[in-house]
C-alpha cells in the first residue's frame, strides 16, 4: 500500500508542478505563445508522466501490491478528471490538434507549434519519470528499473486487429469531443474521463488503448516485441483514421479539405408553413373571383 501512496503523491506533485508552470507562463508569455506552446508542453509532460506511472502500477500492482484493475481504473478516471480540469484548453493529443485544424478551429502555424510542443513535453515527461524511478522509492520502482531495459510491447493482438482497435477507440473518443465541445467543463471533463476509462477497460488488453500517438510513442515505442512500422500503423495511422471518420460522420464533411456535405442534405433555412401557403392560395382565388364579378357587372350595366 505504501508503494501506491508514493505513486499517487507523484501524480499529484506532477500536476501541481505543471500547473505552476502554466500560471507562470500566462504571466510571462503572450496569449498566442501560451496557447500554442506553453500549455501544450505542460499538458503533454503531465499526461505522459502520469500515464507512465499508472502503467507501471497496472503491470506490477496486481501481483506486487495486491490491488487489481478496479484500483488502477479508478486512478485512471481520477487522473483524467484532474487532467481535464487543469489542462486549460490543451489537448496533449496529436489527433485532437489535427482535428481542430481540419474543422478550422486552429490555423496551420498554431497547429504546427502545438505538435512540436507535444513532442517536447512527451520527451521531458519520459525523462523526468525515468529519473524519478531511478530513486527506487518503492519496490515497484526497483522492479521497474530492472524491467525497463527489456520492456514488452503493448500490442498483444494481430496487426490488423490492433489498427481496428486503436481506430475504433479514437473514433469514439473524437465523437465525444465533438459532441461536448461547447459544453461546460463541469459536464465535459467527467464525460471524457469516463470515456477514456471505459475504452481502456475494453481495449487495454489488446493494444493498451492509447489512441494518442504522442502518448503511445512515450510508453510503448521503445519496447521490444513489435517493429517500428507496426507501431506506426497501429498507434499513428489507426487513431488518425478514427479521427477522420468521426469528423466526417459528425459534420458530414471535413471543412479544411472540402466544403460539400457528403452525408447530410442541406435544407433551406427559411421555410413557408404549409397552412399559411394554403391560406394564401385561397385568398388569391377569392380575389380572382371578386375581380371577375366586378368585370361582369360593368359589362352588364354598359
Amino acid at each position: 500500500m505504501a508503494g501506491l501512496n508514493v505513486s499517487i503523491a507523484f501524480l499529484f506533485l506532477t500536476i501541481g508542478i505543471c500547473e505552476a508552470g502554466r500560471q507562470l507562463a500566462k504571466r510571462l508569455l503572450s496569449l498566442g505563445v501560451y496557447c500554442s506552446l506553453a500549455r501544450e508542453l505542460a499538458g503533454s509532460l503531465q499526461l505522459c508522466a502520469g500515464c507512465l506511472e499508472l502503467r507501471m502500477l497496472m503491470e506490477l500492482g496486481l501481483w506486487g501490491g495486491g490491488f487489481g484493475p478496479d484500483v488502477t481504473l479508478t486512478l485512471l478516471f481520477l487522473l483524467f478528471v484532474a487532467h481535464g480540469a487543469s489542462f486549460d484548453g490543451a489537448s496533449a493529443n496529436l489527433t485532437v490538434s489535427l482535428q481542430e485544424f481540419l474543422v478550422r478551429d486552429s490555423g496551420f502555424a498554431a497547429t504546427a507549434a502545438k505538435l512540436l510542443a507535444q513532442f517536447v513535453g512527451m520527451g521531458l515527461g519520459r525523462a523526468i519519470t525515468k529519473y524519478y524511478w531511478s530513486w527506487e522509492l518503492t519496490d515497484f520502482h526497483l522492479i521497474q528499473n530492472l524491467m525497463s531495459l527489456e520492456c514488452s510491447s503493448s500490442l498483444h493482438t494481430s496487426l490488423s486487429h490492433g489498427v481496428f482497435v486503436e481506430g475504433g477507440c479514437s473514433f469514439v473518443f473524437h465523437l465525444v469531443i465533438l459532441k461536448f465541445h461547447r459544453s461546460r467543463p463541469m459536464y465535459r471533463v467527467p464525460v471524457l474521463a469516463a470515456t477514456v476509462t471505459l475504452l481502456a477497460y475494453i481495449a487495454g488488453p489488446f493494444t493498451g488503448a492509447f489512441f494518442n500517438p504522442v502518448l503511445a510513442m512515450a510508453v510503448t515505442f521503445p519496447c521490444a516485441g513489435s517493429s517500428l512500422q507496426e507501431y506506426i500503423q497501429v498507434y499513428w495511422l489507426g487513431p488518425l483514421a478514427g479521427m477522420l471518420a468521426a469528423v466526417l460522420l459528425y459534420q458530414g464533411n471535413i471543412p479544411r479539405l472540402f466544403q460539400r456535405n457528403l452525408l447530410y442534405s442541406q435544407k433551406s433555412k427559411y421555410r413557408i408553413p404549409k397552412a399559411r401557403a394554403a391560406h394564401g392560395s385561397g385568398d388569391s382565388k377569392e380575389q380572382g373571383r371578386k375581380k371577375k364579378g366586378e368585370k361582369s357587372n360593368v359589362e352588364t350595366s354598359a
